[in-house]
């Protein structure tokens, strides 16, 4: 009995070490910069500093799970060294996906296309690099895009990132903002910031969307 005792906590201990470790390893990515301007309940108001991403547009994809495993893994190979630059560049948090079905801002000419339905996965790039500087990347669905500063309404929850948990707290965002009479602007965002080996409840998500100002 002392040897199963001894095991389990060996096996604790571990776990444990392993869950210190995924929490540490997140906490020590860049995320993009924000300062808390206005809480309502649960709904976090941030003023966003301008920043860019490492943007792809999935469609056809079979649903939300399936396109953000495929935007992540073009993106991944992006930041890999798949750039004319040949050069890796660090990760960064979060993962973010954006249902696509509206028109989106082109960096360079500046214009508008219309994007056909599907998903947007990105990744923010390091604070290091601009739009001159920035690896531009070799598979041609992958782009850098400038994302403006900005004020947005968030909703941060744990648990799996799901098409289901995200449907929900997307529905819960929009009603709250149109009880504080406050207009989104644009399609609603998820976010992921921690690894897959972190269990559920330690993980840290978020719906988000630009907002044209704040509650009364």
């Amino acid at each position: 009995m002392s040897v199963l005792i001894k095991g389990l906590a060996i096996i604790g201990v571990l776990v444990l070490a392993a869950v210190a470790y995924a929490v540490f390893s997140v906490l020590s990515l860049e995320k993009p910069g924000y300062r808390v301007v206005y809480k309502s309940g649960d709904i976090e108001y941030r003023q966003y500093e301008p920043y860019l991403v490492s943007e792809t547009l999935i469609e056809g994809a079979r649903d939300y799970k399936a396109a953000g495993n495929e935007g992540f893994r073009r993106l991944f190979r992006y930041i890999s060294g798949a750039n004319t630059a040949q050069t890796k560049i660090s990760m960064t948090v979060p993962v973010a996906q954006t249902e696509s079905s509206q028109k989106i801002a082109m960096t360079a000419p500046v214009q508008q296309t219309e994007a056909a339905q599907g998903w947007r996965v990105a990744f923010m790039l390091p604070t290091e690099y601009t739009l001159e500087t920035a690896p531009q990347p070799t598979d041609e669905r992958v782009r850098v895009r400038a994302i403006p500063g900005r004020l947005t309404a968030v909703l941060r929850y744990s648990g799996r990132w799901t098409e289901a948990n995200y449907a929900e707290k997307r529905a819960a965002l929009l009603q709250a903002l149109a009880k504080a009479a406050v207009t989104p602007v644009g399609e609603v965002q998820s976010a992921q910031y921690a690894p897959p080996s972190t269990p559920p409840f330690l993980r840290r998500n978020e719906v988000l969307v630009e907002v044209d100002r704040l509650p009364e």
